[in-house]
C-alpha cells in the first residue's frame, strides 16, 4: 500500500473512497477482521482545553468618540484589547481566553460560557474604558463582529491522563468540581482513548501544518505544535472561525477551581502507507494512560484507556421520575452540574451534557446512572468519578466528517510542513 493524499482525494471526488470513522475501524480490530482497503479513518476528540482563546473585532460605536481602548468587559468577562489600537475608529480589536473568568461570578461564567453564548446568537453585553476615562458601553451578537476567530495555544493532547489524590488531605484542583477526595478514593480522567487524531496519527505522517480540522464543527486548521508538546505526547495549536461553530461542542466546565472551556475537534486520518493504517489500528487496550499525583503533577503510575471508554458507559441515564418526586433542595446535582446541564426537577438540557458523570454520585437519589469504570494503581483499583473528556461528542464529530467527506464536501489537505516537537 502506498498512496498520495492527491490520489485519495481523486477517489473522494469519485465517490469511491473507503471511510470509516476511528470507533467503526477499532471495533473491527477488536473482532478479528482483517483491514486493508480503507482510505480515511476519521477520528476526533473532546474534552476541558484550557489553551483556548477568541481573537474578536468589532464596532463599539462612532468614528473619533474615543482613541483607543484601555479595558473591555464581554458580559464582565475580560478581554484584552489589541494588539491593534484601530486608534479612533470606534472599532476594538480583542483578545478573550476561555479561561478568563467574570468579575462579577468568577466562580460560574468565564470565557469558555461567554464563547457558547456568542455562537447561541446571544447578544453579549459589551462595556470598553478608554485611555482618557471614557466608558462606552453597546451589546453585539457574533453575527454582528467584523472577525472571530478560535486559536488554541495546546489542544488534542495525544491523550492526557488520570488524576487521583494520594496525600492525605483533600485538594481543589481544575481536575476536580468539588475537592478532590484525599487517599486514592476517587479518578478524575482526560483524553478520548483509540479516536484521538494524534494517536491515530502518532508519528505525525498525516497531520502538520495546514491541515484541515473540524473544530467544533467548523473548518479550521492546524498551525503547528502546541505548547508543552513533545515527541511522545504531542498536542496541537489550531485556528478556526467561530462562526461556523455548534454550541453541542463547545462551552464551559465549572471546576473547583473556576469554570474551563471545552472544545471539540476531529481530523481526517489518509491511510497513505503501511505504518499509518498500523497507526491507526490501535485500540483503547493499547493505548497507555499515565495516572499522576493532582498536588503536584507527577506520573505515579498506568494503566490503560480500555478501563475508562470499553465496558462503560458514554451516556449518563436519568429516571426523571425519581427527580420530580425528590423533596432534597437545593439539588446537589443543579449547584453542581460542571457544565450546567441540569436546572432540578426534570429539567436537563441534553445538549449541554458533557457526561462527566458527576451527577452519578451527587444524587442521593440514584436518578442518574451510569458505569464509569476505574484505574488501577499498584493493587489498589480507584473509582473514575469525574470525566472532562466527552467520547460522545467527539464520536458525534467523527460521524459528521466522515459523512462529509462521503458526500464529497470535505478533501483533504496535503500538509505544508511537518510539525516540529
Amino acid at each position: 500500500m502506498l498512496r498520495s493524499i492527491k490520489e485519495i482525494n481523486e477517489r473522494i471526488r469519485k465517490g469511491e473512497a473507503v471511510v470509516l470513522t476511528a470507533k467503526e475501524l477499532c471495533n473491527m480490530v477488536r473482532r478479528g477482521e482483517k483491514i486493508e482497503d480503507v482510505d480515511v479513518v476519521t477520528s476526533a476528540t473532546c474534552g476541558v482545553m484550557s489553551g483556548t482563546m477568541a481573537v474578536l473585532s468589532f464596532k463599539v460605536t462612532e468614528k473619533g468618540v474615543f482613541t483607543k481602548a484601555k479595558s473591555v468587559l464581554l458580559n464582565d468577562v475580560p478581554a484584552f484589547p489589541g494588539p491593534c489600537p484601530n486608534e479612533r475608529l470606534g472599532i476594538v480589536d480583542v483578545v478573550l481566553y476561555g479561561t478568563s473568568t467574570s468579575i462579577y461570578n468568577p466562580t460560574k461564567y468565564g470565557g469558555g460560557g461567554l464563547i457558547r453564548d456568542l455562537i447561541e446568537g446571544k447578544r453579549i453585553e459589551v462595556r470598553v474604558e478608554s485611555v482618557e476615562g471614557k466608558v462606552i458601553e453597546s451589546n453585539i451578537t457574533l453575527q454582528e463582529m467584523i472577525y472571530a476567530k478560535m486559536i488554541t495555544t495546546r489542544s488534542c493532547f495525544r491523550n492526557y491522563m488520570a488524576f487521583v489524590n494520594p496525600r492525605d488531605k483533600p485538594v481543589k484542583s481544575i481536575f476536580s468540581i468539588l475537592e478532590m477526595k484525599e487517599g486514592l478514593k476517587m479518578a478524575s480522567v482526560s483524553g478520548c482513548g483509540e479516536i484521538n487524531p494524534l494517536e491515530k496519527d502518532p508519528l505525525l505522517k498525516t497531520i502538520g501544518v495546514g491541515t484541515k480540522v473540524l473544530v467544533n464543527k467548523a473548518y479550521g486548521y492546524v498551525i503547528g505544535a502546541g505548547t508543552r508538546a513533545t515527541r511522545e505526547r504531542p498536542n496541537l495549536s489550531i485556528s478556526a472561525d467561530i462562526k461556523g461553530m455548534s454550541s453541542y461542542y463547545v462551552g464551559q466546565f465549572i471546576t473547583s477551581l473556576g469554570p474551563e472551556p471545552f472544545i471539540t475537534i476531529a481530523a481526517a486520518i489518509p491511510i497513505i502507507d503501511y505504518e499509518v493504517l498500523k497507526g491507526v489500528k490501535r485500540i483503547d487496550e493499547e493505548v497507555q494512560l499515565p495516572i499522576a499525583d493532582v498536588n503536584n503533577r507527577e506520573v505515579i503510575g498506568f494503566d490503560s484507556y480500555a478501563k475508562v471508554w470499553q465496558g462503560t458507559d458514554l451516556e449518563v441515564s436519568y429516571n426523571k421520575s425519581m427527580c420530580e418526586t425528590c423533596q432534597i433542595s437545593p439539588c446537589p446535582v443543579a449547584l453542581y452540574c460542571p457544565t450546567e446541564a441540569f436546572r432540578g426537577k426534570g429539567d436537563l438540557v441534553k445538549y449541554k451534557c458533557f457526561e462527566c458523570g458527576a451527577c452519578t454520585w451527587l444524587c442521593p437519589q440514584g436518578a442518574f446512572k451510569a458505569k464509569l469504570g476505574s484505574v488501577k494503581l499498584g493493587n489498589v483499583e480507584i473509582p473514575i468519578k469525574l470525566r472532562q473528556s466527552c467520547r460522545k461528542k467527539a464520536e458525534v464529530l467523527s460521524e459528521y466528517l466522515k459523512r462529509l467527506i462521503e458526500n464529497r464536501e470535505f478533501y483533504l489537505s496535503e500538509p505544508g510542513d511537518k510539525i516540529a516537537v
